[in-house]
């Protein structure tokens, strides 16, 4: 996988491509279904190489930060899921003021023409582009008639619900992981390092590992969840039982963070480890306590659900 973060990065010699075009945050189902199409348009046009044309930070993020989504996943989490739906080479566009005034024909001839010699171009049938949205397929269309590359618009998939990034951000705001995981086609994730926190679990019998949270990134809402955390240094997976929020029993804690408490495991030495928490389903919502006596039997009512939900 090659991944490009800027024109001067394209190989001279890059030869055709086939280019889809998009913020493919999650690298979704419905993603995945405008992939494979690109996958098939280069095999019936004898081109090798796919691209996928990605922009970072969300255009949104630039153009009014106040409604900008949440991310879904990183560009090197992104790059690694297309290069799994068949993509040969990433393109990521440094989006700015500077590219959210290109009109769409300055994008194409910089970008699809000139950079990445399209054959063809395969996006989602609502594909805008171009200063204030102004290119869509039907555009899109002409240029490629005039500049010598086939244009495809796939009709968007799933049902009844479009598989889309927004869906899996509302399912994840509603705690419905289950959701969130039949939309990307695996289950959502967060990853990072493990920090030392409180050490509170550790005190009532139940060590976690602490990722902290921020507010750009898309965690589930707070609550009680049944997962996995996995070593990404190793790969071991482990079951575990996650919980996502600020404690509220306790008082002091204000950040936002993600503990997993490894079934059965108080051996486990993770400060400093890169893990990936996987989510599977929710157990509950967060609640505040009236003391710790209870808190630690509703603890242990979370991790006998969990061990069931995981078979663990």
């Amino acid at each position: 996988m090659q991944i490009w973060r800027s024109l001067a990065d394209v190989p001279a010699d890059l030869g055709p491509t086939v280019v889809s075009i998009g913020n493919f945050d999650g690298v979704h189902r419905g993603h995945r279904h405008v992939l494979e199409q690109a996958r098939a348009t280069a095999t019936r046009l004898g081109v090798g190489t796919v691209v996928a044309v990605t922009f970072d930070p969300h255009p949104m993020a630039v153009l009014r930060p106040e409604h900008a989504p949440t991310t879904l996943t990183s560009v090197p989490t992104r790059a690694a899921l297309l290069a799994e739906a068949g993509v040969d080479a990433v393109f990521v566009v440094a989006f700015d003021r500077e590219v959210a005034a290109w009109d769409p024909m300055t994008f194409v001839d910089r970008i699809l023409v000139d950079a990445l010699s399209a054959r063809a171009v395969v996006v989602g049938a609502n594909f805008r582009f171009g200063h204030k949205a102004a290119g869509d397929v039907a555009l899109l269309t002409r240029a490629g008639a005039e500049r010598g590359f086939e244009t495809e618009g796939v009709d968007l998939d799933g049902g009844p619900q479009v598989w889309s990034s927004t869906y899996v951000r509302q399912c994840l705001a509603a705690g419905d992981v289950s959701g969130a995981a039949e939309a990307l086609g695996r289950l959502h994730s967060v990853r990072g390092v493990v920090v030392r926190g409180d050490q509170r679990g550790r005190e009532l019998g139940y060590p976690t590992a602490n990722v902290p949270t921020s507010a750009a990134e898309a965690a589930p809402a707070d609550g009680v969840y049944a997962g996995w955390l996995v070593r990404r240094d190793t790969g071991e997976r482990h079951p575990a039982a996650i919980s996502v929020g600020t404690n509220p029993t306790f008082a002091g804690q204000r950040a936002r963070r993600v503990e997993s408490y490894v079934l059965d495991r108080d051996d486990l030495e993770l400060y400093g480890v890169e893990v990936e928490v996987e989510f599977v389903e929710r157990l509950r919502g967060q609640v505040a306590f009236e003391g710790v006596e209870a808190l630690v039997a509703q603890m242990h009512e979370d991790v006998g659900r969990a061990r069931e939900v995981l078979r663990a």
